[in-house]
């Protein structure tokens, strides 16, 4: 039996879990106020404060950390790679942070591991990080050579997600082709074919359905003109594409059960724009069929958006006819982590190295 440490670190909390193999013994979500958050210039400043709050929920909990076989990390903005789990070594250490690919939460995950895991003498490790990148490269090619399409999703759920629906087909995941919509804050849309996600949306920067709070792909024309419209600043404009986009300029909310409250009580507008949503994320999955040339095993939505009836309702109602459709609402994160590390524990597959 091994028992595993799981870390995840997100913008306002960090995740907690610790599993006897397979059999989660105890969680937590240790939340973090904006007040605590404030003191720290930088977000990996802030990981000697948010490691000591992990090892302190441990010793509450009364769980010994020298208990601990194996800790997995939720991965961040290290150089891209392809998927699978990695042991995190110091040359991860450094990209993370110095946020080589970007400063986010994530990145102080693989850090806090893996100065717990030295101070006890075992191995720490991250799984299908943020930058996990196995795009084709036609996948990548633009109208403008200076501009590539870049790999930016959530490949952990994603994967995980497509690994449930593989043992649900009897298949493996590296044997099946499935197309994968995670939403949440941030829509992704990924093609895996044969155990590798070959194209996605980008979930950030403006490729794929607009979100609760991301407005997403745009007519570029219009986007220039509104750019050097002289009404807005850079950092507006920027708002406005993530954050203050999607839902949030449409309705002024980002939360669906807000939205489906007024289309109950009979709001047209507020019924246009969600079904919008669902009716863009429908067309990429369509788009997806198309990357997979047909051959689809299964189109699995998940994410928190997932949690909604009638959003499924009227995907399912235009991608049924493309492959089995399952759902998984929420996110399958901490379990991902936990099961990639038992993979290599388990000599199923091989710890890659990060370079």
């Amino acid at each position: 039996m091994a028992r595993i440490l799981v870390i995840n670190p997100g913008s306002t909390s960090t995740k907690i879990a610790v599993y006897d193999d397979e059999r989660e013994i105890f969680s937590k979500t240790i939340e973090h106020s904006a007040q605590e958050i404030a003191k720290f210039d930088r977000i990996i400043d802030q990981y000697e404060f948010r490691k000591e709050l992990v090892e302190k929920t441990l010793e509450d909990a009364g769980i010994p950390l020298e208990s601990i076989d194996a800790i997995a990390a939720r991965g961040g903005n290290m150089k891209p790679v392809p998927s699978g789990t990695f042991e995190i070594n110091d040359a991860m250490i450094e990209d993370l942070k110095v946020g080589v690919m970007g400063q986010h939460p994530s990145n102080l995950g693989g850090v806090i591991a893996k100065v717990i895991a030295d101070k006890l003498g075992i191995k720490a490790y991250v799984v299908d990080p943020v930058v996990v990148d196995e795009m084709d490269e036609i996948a990548r090619v633009t109208g403008l050579p200076q501009i590539k399409r870049k790999s930016k999703d959530h490949p952990l759920n994603q994967k995980a997600v497509a690994r449930k629906a593989a043992s649900e087909l009897g298949i493996s995941y590296e044997d099946g082709n499935f197309i994968v919509a995670h939403m949440g804050g941030g829509i992704s849309v990924g093609a895996h074919k044969k155990g590798k996600m070959v194209d996605v949306t980008n979930a950030l920067d403006g490729d794929g359905a607009f979100t609760p709070e991301r407005s997403q792909r745009l007519p570029s024309g219009d986007l220039v003109r509104l750019c050097f419209s002289g009404k807005y600043t850079e950092e507006e404009v920027m708002k406005m594409l993530v954050g203050r986009g999607g839902l949030v300029a449409h309705l002024g909310t980002n939360d669906a059960r807000e939205i489906r409250k007024r289309i109950e009580a009979g709001d047209e507008k507020a019924k246009l724009i969600f079904e919008a949503m669902a009716y863009n994320i429908a067309k990429d999955i369509g788009a997806m069929a198309t990357v997979l040339e047909g051959d689809v095993d299964a189109i699995v939505l998940t994410g928190g958006l997932a949690r909604d009836g009638y959003l499924m309702k009227v995907i399912k109602e235009m991608v049924s006819f493309i492959a089995p459709t399952f759902v998984y609402p929420g996110g399958f994160e901490m379990e991902a982590l936990r099961d990639g590390v038992l993979r290599v524990l388990r000599g199923v597959e091989e710890a890659k190295v990060y370079k």
